[in-house]
């Protein structure tokens, strides 16, 4: 959309009916089908559509913050490919960790505590990285990786044990296929919103910081450029709109990971629709 301007293009207009058309034919086909693609019942479970919309939210978190962090340190703050692996891979470390603990505190602790704690968890990364700039040190990008991590463990492993748990168990083999298919889609369309805002907030932060770079502002009266170059000609300007430019990209991104943080946030409250399952017996 972003590279094909969005519905002034005829192919994604095309695209956009056949979709359409699709969703369509799906929802009559499950409504009146004998034998339908995905049984009916799926969709009478409050735990399991719950836990779809739960799952689309940490589909567009996840991935999305995965496909922002290596442009955001490779292009703006000039890491090496190698060094932007080694401060992103904690997050695992992270992840690790809580699904090791969720282990053994899922049948202890009410679930629902658990995806708050991870939700919270999650919201607070997002938080910290919302105050990088270009200018932090790489260990501020493994300790918000590592919360992260911490977050997204303790959401994902309980919001499947809840999500299934009040579930038929003839149903569970396509109830999985679904979980699974919103979390893709939700990956998807994370990281097609969230890198069009990118794109988008850039060009406007950067009209909006140029407004400020005129000959009338005298904070550039004297200014000295690196090279001894000239703020007001040829090579100095354009050094001087290539840091805006980054400064602008800089902007958006904060911004994404602002509005990824108020998104898990908002999310909260959907877990009061959660039935809490009730304990299995011993034979």
């Amino acid at each position: 959309g972003q590279s094909q301007d969005w519905f002034a293009s005829g192919e994604i207009i095309i695209e956009t009916c056949v979709a359409a058309l699709g969703l369509y034919l799906f929802v009559a086909h499950t409504l009146t089908a004998r034998d339908p693609f995905l049984h009916p019942a799926l969709f009478r479970d409050r735990n399991l559509l719950t836990g779809l919309a739960f799952i689309f939210l940490v589909g567009v978190i996840l991935l999305a913050t995965l496909a922002l962090l290596p442009p955001f340190l490779q292009n703006l703050m000039g890491y090496p490919v190698v060094t932007t692996g080694l401060v992103l891979a904690p997050r695992g470390l992270g992840s690790m960790t809580a699904m090791f603990l969720v282990g053994r505190l899922v049948n202890r602790v009410d679930i629902r505590w658990l995806i708050t704690l991870g939700l919270c968890l999650t919201a607070t990364s997002l938080f910290g990285m919302a105050q990088f700039n270009l200018e932090i040190a790489p260990m501020a990008v493994v300790y918000t990786g590592i919360i992260q991590g911490l977050g997204l463990g303790f959401t994902f492993v309980p919001l499947s044990t809840i999500t299934f748990s009040t579930l038929a168990e003839h149903l569970r083999t396509e109830a999985t296929a679904l979980f699974s298919l919103m979390r893709n889609i939700g990956s998807s369309i994370g990281i097609s919103v969230m890198v069009t805002l990118v794109a988008q907030n850039t060009q406007i932060n950067h009209a909006v910081l140029g407004e400020r770079l005129t000959p009338f502002n005298t904070a550039l009266t004297g200014l000295r450029l690196p090279g001894g170059l000239d703020a007001t000609h040829g090579a100095g300007l354009a050094w001087l709109n290539e840091v805006l430019t980054r400064q602008a990209a800089a902007i958006s991104y904060l911004n994404d990971f602002r509005l990824m943080a108020v998104i898990t946030l908002a999310s909260l409250p959907l877990l009061l629709l959660f039935r809490r399952p009730k304990p299995h017996r011993d034979a």
